[in-house]
């Protein structure tokens, strides 16, 4: 559902550029506001929530997508842990629809998707083991790398039960807006995949825009 937002970007109190393929990772306090903004349209954005103090509860796909009985994201949904506990909510969303039951390209899906000869090429899970390998602080490790969500990404999924990676929905300038419930860890990868439609085949930056709590 669209949904715009009355906050004021001059009032934020954090903004960052993240450039396709490179990661993005930090804690945001309960209270706090994210928003990611799609600056030139059709770019995914694939990002892992986890409780900030106990890495072991983090985002669930399913418990969100059993809990809400829709597939897609937009305003209005509470983003569920393995524990089945609030960990955000989606309070405006100018996109309107976001993927989380398509996963995340690795170098095996980038073989089975489209040719063994793109194994080799940057992909967003080579993304995350690498935030995994340079912030240790963080306490991840290659289990953790569990559940996304695909912000701006289009997967249909079809009678069948099939998913289908159709042409892109966003556009630029468009943004979606979440306010933690508790204490969360983000881990998020700008995708720098350059097969999917998606994206038109050009990954381009995104921005993030925190809120202090109010």
């Amino acid at each position: 559902m669209i949904k715009e937002s009355q906050l004021d970007p001059a009032n934020a109190k954090q903004r960052t550029r993240i450039n396709s393929g490179d990661y993005f990772i930090q804690t945001m306090s309960a209270g706090e506001t994210l928003r990611i903004v799609d600056l030139e349209g059709n770019q995914a954005a694939d990002t892992l929530f986890y409780n900030a103090h106990d890495v072991s509860e983090r985002y669930s796909m399913s418990d969100t997508v059993r809990e809400q009985a829709a597939l897609h994201l937009s305003s209005g949904t509470i983003l569920k842990t393995n524990l089945n506990r609030d960990l955000l909510e989606i309070v405006a969303d100018t996109c309107g629809r976001h993927d989380t039951v398509g996963g995340a390209c690795s170098t095996e899906s980038n073989t089975v998707r489209y040719d063994l000869e793109k194994r080799g090429m940057h992909a967003c899970r080579d993304s995350w083991m690498l935030a995994v390998a340079e912030r240790e602080e963080y306490g991840l490790s290659k289990e953790d790398i569990t559940h996304n969500i695909n912000f701006f990404m289009n997967v249909p999924v079809t009678p069948e039960g099939e998913l289908e990676f159709a042409d892109g929905v966003s556009a630029p300038g468009k943004y979606v807006e979440l306010v933690a419930k508790m204490d969360t860890l983000i881990l998020l990868s700008n995708c720098p995949q350059l097969n999917n439609p998606c994206n038109a085949y050009n990954p381009t930056p995104i921005e993030l825009v925190f809120w202090a709590a109010p």
